[in-house]
């Protein structure tokens, strides 16, 4: 499946193919973070959660229209205990909501972007993902997400 061409558009003027899912932020102390974010903008937080495979514990802030997700790392050897030490807590990632991630790894991969994730693995929720190596995206992070099945 290629996509040279626009995404095709709602009445809306927003993607059907891709949406803004989440962005990710990398922190040192979960609690205190999302004190932060409940008493300063008042989030309501959707869950936390292990996902052991990417060595993280995860809480969804709704943002209404989109997500903001805390990542604190389970060791200072996983992605985000490395992240964290080497830039500190931060931005690390941007998520990209898509609807089929195996023909958008193909498509990108085709294109020449590099993958970190040739194949997509579990993460938060039971949604498939894939990141796709910064020097292909101009610096930036970013992680492809398909919702698991409902």
């Amino acid at each position: 499946m290629s996509h040279t061409g626009p995404a095709r558009r709602t009445e809306h003027g927003e993607s059907e193919r891709v949406r803004l899912d989440h962005i990710a932020v990398a922190v040192s102390n979960l609690e205190e973070s999302l004190r932060f974010y409940q008493a300063q903008f008042g989030l309501s937080n959707l869950g936390v959660e292990i996902v052991e495979e990417q060595g993280v514990r995860v809480a969804k802030l709704d943002l209404g229209n989109t997500h903001l997700e805390l990542l604190e790392p389970l060791a200072d050897d996983t992605p985000v205990g490395k992240f964290i030490s080497q830039r500190g807590p931060g931005i690390h990632h941007i998520c990209i909501g898509v609807q089929d991630i195996c023909a958008e790894l193909e498509a990108l991969k085709g294109h020449g972007a590099r993958l970190i994730d040739e194949k997509p693995k579990i993460g938060a929720g039971g949604a498939q993902i894939a990141f796709l190596h910064p020097k292909s995206t101009g610096g930036v992070l970013i992680e492809l997400s398909q919702p698991a099945e409902q």
